[in-house]
């Protein structure tokens, strides 16, 4: 008796720990980038939609803007062609870019699938629905990778009414040109984008680092917090791994454009986004507004 009291009470007590944060985010637009070890492992995938869906139902207003990029190197390799980069960026010629959209589109529904296993109305479109997502061909270092697009335009209105409908949208990164071709987009830059043209409250992307660190070798360094001032200097310190550099950029494009806060979570530790979200310490680093409340200063100082 005495065991379950006490099982009782600390849920409780995460609960109650949660409380200021839904308060302060309920009806807010929260973006969730959601790519990586995350898409791959079906139980972390479970796990992830387990979390957005309790967003919703707790009145936060979620947006899913997944990637695919492991999943289409598979299709490019079954039917017998070798996936190519620079730097970083898929080649995608016409080939790739039918096999990049159908395996995108696959992904997206089996996505809206688990939302809806869970008793929540998903819609899954592209960036091509409601033309929301307008590019111009991408390049790289000057070279033509193909039908890669760099995102011109965002028309949102799609993704107001469906939230208006209380559908949760889950969007693939496909966009379309002024002759209206297809072009994959990168899901970090159509995450951003996104969410600055619906004014996100929040941007998280789960990803598979733990966050920044101050020092990559020390794992005692991770940074919870950091104003775009600091991020800034981050990135013009050229000390940043390669994937995380144009990540931050990105965190910081999007809070100079109206998002308030940007979180980077390892999406390969369970129920990542519930801990970033809604605890005192949270897990990953956020990024924030300069002078903006710090949520976990006084964890910290307390550490």
């Amino acid at each position: 008796m005495e065991k379950n009291m006490l099982e009782g009470m600390q849920k409780a007590e995460v609960l109650v720990e949660a409380l200021p944060y839904i308060q302060r985010f309920n009806r807010k637009i929260v973006v969730v980038k959601y790519g990586g070890s995350a898409m791959v492992d079906e139980t972390l995938k479970k796990q992830v939609i387990q979390d957005v869906v309790l967003l919703k139902l707790v009145g936060f207003k979620p947006i899913i803007v997944h990637g695919g990029g492991k999943e289409i190197s598979r299709w490019v390799g079954k039917v017998g062609m070798e996936p190519r980069f620079v730097n970083g960026l898929r080649v995608t010629d016409e080939p790739t870019m039918e096999i990049a959209e159908m395996v995108l589109n696959k992904v997206n529904k089996s996505l809206v699938q688990l939302v809806n296993e869970l008793g929540v109305k998903a819609v899954g479109i592209s960036g091509k629905d409601g033309m929301m997502l307008k590019c111009e061909k991408k390049y790289s270092g000057g070279e033509d990778i193909g039908f890669v697009g760099n995102i011109v335009e965002v028309n949102p209105k799609v993704i107001y009414d469906l939230l208006e409908k209380d559908f949760l949208p889950i969007i693939c990164p496909i966009g379309f040109d002024e002759n209206f071709l297809s072009y994959n987009i990168n899901a970090d830059d159509a995450a951003c984008a996104i969410a600055r043209a619906v004014n996100a409250e929040k941007l998280a992307f789960l990803t598979d680092v733990e966050g920044v660190y101050r020092d990559f070798e020390d794992k005692d360094s991770l940074i919870s917090e950091m104003s775009i001032t600091e991020a800034q200097t981050f990135v013009d310190g050229g000390g940043l791994g390669g994937g995380m550099l144009p990540k931050l950029q990105n965190c910081i494009d999007a809070i100079n454009n109206g998002v308030s806060r940007v979180h980077i979570l390892d999406g390969r530790i369970p129920h990542s986004l519930l801990l970033e979200i809604f605890t005192n310490k949270g897990i990953g680093t956020a990024i924030l507004k300069d002078g903006a409340e710090r949520f976990y200063r006084a964890a910290e100082a307390d550490a």
